[in-house]
């Protein structure tokens, strides 16, 4: 078979990013996005040049959520964001739904949403879960999988990918490598990237290195780093777990969050992933990074996140922390002050931080249901927003305030609203 020639770098395999801040993140506890902040954080992770978007639930079914509503504003949020693609609000970025691997799930999501084009499909595959999650039997699990895989390559979706749900738990080795198989049989059905999940964050950095690269070796497809940070390693372990894909000649692609958002202790962590593929011991060298990566949209897109949310950036967070510049040690601010270099990797430049005093200004806008149409018409005006109808903006921005549990805009959302009425009220 002829070798793929690599879109971005020849004949050698890059490291890619697939953002799930929209899928995994927001499942963290008590944690909420509205629909029209999904959307601006997608935007931001285009403008960031990030591969893909792990952005919602396709084949949503109403018994998982808490009421039909919160189905139906699932439903909002996949056909708005689908649709915002269309007008090119955003423009590079792939947009990807989560099923289950069953074909029922790929069935509802081709229904329901026919420019959704890009699925992955997850499953359990370690003993644990099989028998005590599932209750089925191994091959039950591989062949469950492989149909669906075959119903989303006949029904014309792209880009398909199948996670192994606990893989670092999995069989990995021998004969008797039960990882192996499943990842063989997907792709013997299709699928186009295998997703391998440290789903308790249980492997270490050499443990999933070697792990990675015995399974890319054998089934010779793209494979994606899914770590959970349960025992502090999700970053290490994404970045060990990549190098391991590269080893065997393959592309690798990371799952990373905003602000290592995610269910328990969280997943890895866009931005310091990225700092450490830019700027660690022996990899500034290798150039292996996607280079669309702007990691100047560092700044903006943990800022806005971290205030959309109600969950503050943590003082010591790599790169975007109020400590991460700051040096109080004599000796180290001596140095510090003679040369940066001396005691930084990098400095606030490469991140996009603004100056203290652009910082405190903001981007933040109040605007409550109580504003009035003459207030909202100034505040866009003053922003230099042009709005298709004013009284239309009113009733998108008002109605918008229930949405986000919240009278504070950030100038994304205002550009949004003004520029793409038709699909904010979509989502709403």
């Amino acid at each position: 078979m002829e070798k793929k020639v690599n879109l971005y770098r020849g004949d050698k395999p890059r490291i890619y990013i697939i953002d799930v801040t929209n899928r995994d993140g927001v499942q963290s506890y008590k944690m909420h996005l509205a629909n029209i902040e999904k959307a601006v954080i997608n935007h931001l992770l285009d403008e960031m040049g990030i591969y893909q978007s792990e952005f919602g639930f396709p084949a949503h079914q109403e018994y998982e959520y808490k009421s039909p509503m919160n189905t139906h504003f699932e439903r909002q949020n996949i056909s708005g964001n689908l649709d915002l693609q269309k007008v090119g609000y955003l423009p590079s970025i792939i947009l990807e739904g989560w099923v289950r691997a069953i074909a029922d799930d790929v069935e509802k999501s081709h229904k329901r949403y026919k420019d959704l084009k890009h699925l992955n499909l997850s499953v359990s595959t370690s003993d644990i879960m099989i028998r005590e999650k599932l209750r089925k039997s191994e091959k039950e699990i591989i062949d469950g999988m492989t149909y669906a895989v075959k119903r989303a390559n006949e029904l014309g979706f792209e880009k398909i990918g199948v996670n192994a749900e606990d893989a670092s738990r999995t069989r990995h080795f021998g004969d008797q490598s039960y990882l192996e198989e499943f990842a063989l049989a997907a792709k013997e059905a299709g699928a186009d990237r295998f997703r391998y999940c440290d789903t308790l964050g249980y492997d270490t950095t050499f443990s999933i290195r070697e792990r990675v690269r015995r399974l890319a070796e054998k089934v010779k497809m793209p494979i994606e780093l899914h770590c959970h940070n349960d025992l502090g390693s999700a970053v290490a372990n994404s970045v060990e777990g990549a190098l391991g894909a590269l080893d065997a000649d393959v592309d690798a692609y990371i799952n990373t969050t905003i602000n290592t958002y995610g269910e328990r202790a969280g997943n890895a962590d866009l931005v310091t992933v990225l700092l450490a593929l830019k700027f660690s011991s022996g990899l500034s060298e290798m150039d292996i990074l996607d280079p669309r990566i702007n990691l100047k949209m560092a700044w903006r897109i943990c800022t806005y996140t971290s205030d959309v949310t109600g969950r503050p950036i943590p003082p010591n967070q790599p790169g975007v922390g109020d400590n991460a510049f700051s040096h109080e040690s004599g000796i180290h601010a001596d140095g510090q002050l003679k040369n940066p270099k001396n005691y930084e990797l990098y400095g606030p430049e490469d991140l996009g931080i603004p100056p203290k005093e652009e910082r405190e200004l903001g981007r933040r806008i109040s605007i409550g249901e109580f504003s009035g149409r003459h207030g909202i018409e100034h505040i866009l005006n003053s922003n230099n927003l042009t709005v298709r109808n004013i009284d239309e903006a009113v009733d998108l921005l008002t109605r918008s305030v229930y949405s986000k549990q919240d009278e504070v805009y950030d100038l994304d959302e205002l550009k949004l609203i003004a520029e793409y009425p038709d699909q904010v009220r979509l989502m709403l």
